[in-house]
Protein backbone atom coordinates (compact mmCIF):
# COMPACT_ATOMS: atom_id res chain seq x y z
CA UNK A 1 0.00 0.00 0.00
CA UNK A 2 1.43 3.44 -0.88
CA UNK A 3 1.11 6.01 1.92
CA UNK A 4 0.75 9.78 0.89
CA UNK A 5 4.06 10.77 1.35
CA UNK A 6 5.45 8.19 -1.58
CA UNK A 7 1.83 9.04 -3.79
CA UNK A 8 3.02 13.34 -3.75
CA UNK A 9 6.70 11.94 -4.37
CA UNK A 10 5.43 10.20 -7.56
CA UNK A 11 2.61 12.60 -8.64
CA UNK A 12 5.43 15.02 -8.74
CA UNK A 13 7.45 13.04 -10.74
CA UNK A 14 5.20 12.39 -13.05
CA UNK A 15 4.39 15.98 -13.60
CA UNK A 16 7.64 16.99 -13.56
CA UNK A 17 8.25 13.93 -16.76
CA UNK A 18 5.27 15.59 -18.30
CA UNK A 19 6.10 18.96 -18.30
CA UNK A 20 9.78 18.12 -19.27
CA UNK A 21 8.39 16.01 -22.37
CA UNK A 22 6.79 18.89 -23.53
CA UNK A 23 9.83 21.35 -23.12
CA UNK A 24 11.61 18.82 -25.74
CA UNK A 25 8.77 18.59 -28.17
CA UNK A 26 8.06 22.70 -28.42
CA UNK A 27 12.29 22.45 -28.91
CA UNK A 28 11.66 19.74 -32.04
CA UNK A 29 9.24 22.30 -33.42
CA UNK A 30 11.33 25.42 -32.66
CA UNK A 31 14.65 23.41 -34.94
CA UNK A 32 12.10 22.43 -37.23
CA UNK A 33 12.50 18.51 -36.19
CA UNK A 34 8.41 17.87 -35.53
CA UNK A 35 5.51 18.76 -37.32
CA UNK A 36 2.90 21.18 -36.31
CA UNK A 37 -0.54 19.87 -37.49
CA UNK A 38 -3.33 22.48 -37.19
CA UNK A 39 -7.11 20.73 -37.40
CA UNK A 40 -9.20 23.84 -38.00
CA UNK A 41 -10.95 24.27 -41.65
CA UNK A 42 -9.14 25.63 -44.63
CA UNK A 43 -10.87 28.68 -44.10
CA UNK A 44 -9.92 29.00 -40.37
CA UNK A 45 -6.46 28.09 -41.41
CA UNK A 46 -6.00 30.64 -44.42
CA UNK A 47 -7.05 33.15 -42.14
CA UNK A 48 -4.26 32.60 -39.55
CA UNK A 49 -1.92 30.07 -38.87
CA UNK A 50 1.52 29.11 -36.97
CA UNK A 51 4.05 29.12 -39.87
CA UNK A 52 5.51 26.02 -41.10
CA UNK A 53 2.08 24.21 -40.07
CA UNK A 54 0.23 21.59 -42.23
CA UNK A 55 -3.89 21.72 -42.39
CA UNK A 56 -5.57 18.59 -42.48
CA UNK A 57 -9.04 19.60 -41.11
CA UNK A 58 -10.23 17.20 -37.81
CA UNK A 59 -13.23 16.01 -40.07
CA UNK A 60 -10.28 14.73 -42.85
CA UNK A 61 -7.89 13.04 -40.22
CA UNK A 62 -8.94 9.44 -40.34
CA UNK A 63 -8.79 9.66 -44.10
CA UNK A 64 -5.19 11.21 -43.76
CA UNK A 65 -3.54 9.10 -41.31
CA UNK A 66 -1.33 7.24 -43.60
CA UNK A 67 -0.16 10.25 -44.48
CA UNK A 68 0.28 11.87 -41.08
CA UNK A 69 1.67 8.31 -39.86
CA UNK A 70 4.49 9.60 -42.36
CA UNK A 71 5.13 13.17 -40.94
CA UNK A 72 8.12 14.19 -38.80
CA UNK A 73 7.62 12.83 -35.57
CA UNK A 74 6.99 14.73 -32.62
CA UNK A 75 2.96 16.00 -33.97
CA UNK A 76 1.86 18.92 -32.12
CA UNK A 77 -2.35 19.07 -33.01
CA UNK A 78 -3.65 22.52 -32.43
CA UNK A 79 -7.17 24.23 -33.10
CA UNK A 80 -8.37 27.33 -31.74
CA UNK A 81 -8.98 26.29 -28.42
CA UNK A 82 -8.20 22.61 -27.91
CA UNK A 83 -11.07 20.55 -28.16
CA UNK A 84 -10.58 19.40 -31.75
CA UNK A 85 -7.13 19.06 -31.31
CA UNK A 86 -7.79 16.49 -28.58
CA UNK A 87 -10.12 14.72 -30.58
CA UNK A 88 -7.60 14.37 -33.45
CA UNK A 89 -4.74 13.41 -31.13
CA UNK A 90 -7.00 10.49 -29.85
CA UNK A 91 -7.61 9.40 -32.90
CA UNK A 92 -4.16 9.26 -34.12
CA UNK A 93 -2.57 7.72 -30.78
CA UNK A 94 -5.56 5.25 -31.35
CA UNK A 95 -4.61 4.53 -34.60
CA UNK A 96 -0.79 3.86 -33.39
CA UNK A 97 0.77 7.24 -34.36
CA UNK A 98 1.98 7.42 -30.57
CA UNK A 99 4.35 10.29 -30.60
CA UNK A 100 1.13 12.62 -31.31
CA UNK A 101 0.56 15.85 -28.69
CA UNK A 102 -2.28 18.19 -28.15
CA UNK A 103 -0.70 21.61 -28.52
CA UNK A 104 -4.18 23.35 -27.73
CA UNK A 105 -5.37 26.22 -29.32
CA UNK A 106 -3.07 28.39 -31.59
CA UNK A 107 -2.57 31.44 -28.97
CA UNK A 108 -1.44 29.81 -26.61
CA UNK A 109 1.03 27.43 -28.74
CA UNK A 110 1.69 30.34 -30.93
CA UNK A 111 2.99 31.77 -27.56
CA UNK A 112 4.28 29.01 -26.01
CA UNK A 113 6.72 28.74 -29.46
CA UNK A 114 7.56 32.12 -29.80
CA UNK A 115 8.88 32.55 -25.60
CA UNK A 116 10.45 29.31 -24.94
Amino acid sequence: MINVTQFAIKFVQFCDSKIYTMQNVIKSIKEQKGTLLDVRSVMEFEENHIPGAINIPLDTIEANLKRIAEMQKPIVVYCLSGGRSGIASGILQQNGILDTYNGGGIFSLNNIINNN
